[in-house]
């Protein structure tokens, strides 16, 4: 199993961007993400996440919902453990 504090560098646009990510971090996303709000979670674990010092050049890409949801969900799929999860389907026979 990996860390679960990490420090993770997406780049994208030619620039590298530095987030550290804590279990916290990705719990209050998965709070506050409803059926009608899923940009603002998204938008604020980038900005909460995100190194001081990139914030300001990281704004301008967070205008684009699209690319909001797109940086989120990468950050999302590095940060997750890679585990190996089997589901079983049921047996087609019945049993007494």
């Amino acid at each position: 199993m990996s860390e679960v504090n990490r420090d993770i560098t997406l780049e994208f646009a030619d620039k590298e961007f530095t987030f550290r990510m804590t279990p916290q971090d990705v719990t209050k996303y998965f709070n506050s993400m409803t059926n009608s709000n899923k940009v603002a979670p998204s938008r604020n674990l980038l900005m909460t996440t995100v190194d001081q010092l990139e914030k300001a050049s990281l704004k301008p890409f967070l205008e684009n919902p699209s690319t909001v949801m797109e940086l989120a969900s990468a950050l999302l799929e590095e940060y997750s453990p890679d585990i190996d999860i089997i589901v079983k389907k049921p047996s087609s026979t019945l049993s007494d």
